[in-house]
């Protein structure tokens, strides 16, 4: 696959629910803003009204509940992007959303899916609240970090992430470690490896084209790397975790 093809998977993977804002948008920005904020109280008080009888919801679908779980997948889209923008780590975002689309998937009722909207919202509000209160990046380790999730797809280098924000390469590296605890190329192999754990949970992709998307160079290299820090092959991993959703 070439590198043309490695973003265009990436990007089809990582912007895959797109599809879902053909629907009407919520207008509750204030309820998206209280959960990217960690701010408990006010997300409490728009829980108050269930999730499926809040007015306004639009009709989806001729069958009521299957509207119900679409206008649950774009609020477990939006609150992702509202919380990837409050600073939530990009693959944490969607793991809780894919999650959370999955399980209203099997939902029989309204009921419910109310109840797992109300686990939903506090599940994101919670990690925002802990990440408020946790050690903040530096403004040039944000912007790091970003680089490295929009190049996922190519071989990342410190150099290239130096140059693309005007800084040395040493200078980076040492504030990196510093404020992360790992180093440049540690934590892309991490976030290569997190991200290639949920898309054999989530994306229908086969391994070789996982590994190729992500730039692994070779599928023994993918093993060996997603091995290290998952302590278990891939393939083993995918014979116990089978895709639930497909792209």
């Amino acid at each position: 696959m070439d590198n043309i093809n490695r973003e265009l998977g990436y990007k089809e993977y990582v912007m895959r629910e797109d599809y879902i804002f053909h629907a009407p948008y919520n207008p509750e920005v204030e309820f998206y803003e209280a959960v990217r904020d960690g701010n408990k109280a006010a997300a409490e008080k728009s829980l108050k009204v269930d999730f499926c009888n809040k007015p306004g919801l639009g009709v989806l679908s001729s069958n009521s509940l299957q509207s119900f779980k679409y206008h649950f997948a774009i609020t477990a889209a939006m609150l992702s992007r509202y919380c990837i923008d409050g600073g939530m780590e990009h693959e944490q975002a969607y793991h809780i959303s894919d999650l959370y689309i999955n399980m209203v998937d099997k939902c029989g009722s309204k009921r419910e899916i109310s109840e797992l909207h109300k686990k939903m919202v506090r599940e994101y509000v919670k990690r925002m609240s802990d990440l408020k209160t946790a050690k903040v990046y530096s403004k040039h380790v944000v912007m790091c970090i970003r680089y490295i999730y929009d190049h996922l797809h190519e071989r990342v280098t410190v150099a290239d992430a130096a140059d693309s924000l005007n800084l040395s390469e040493g200078y980076l590296s040492r504030l990196f470690k510093k404020e992360t605890g790992m180093t440049f190329g540690e934590y892309v192999m991490r976030k290569k490896t997190e991200t290639a754990r949920n898309m054999i949970d989530y994306s229908g992709y086969s391994l070789s084209q996982i590994s190729n998307i992500l730039a692994f160079g070779s599928q023994s290299y993918f093993v060996k790397v997603f091995k290290k820090y998952e302590g278990i092959t891939p393939g083993k991993y995918q014979s116990t975790h089978l895709p639930s959703a497909i792209i």
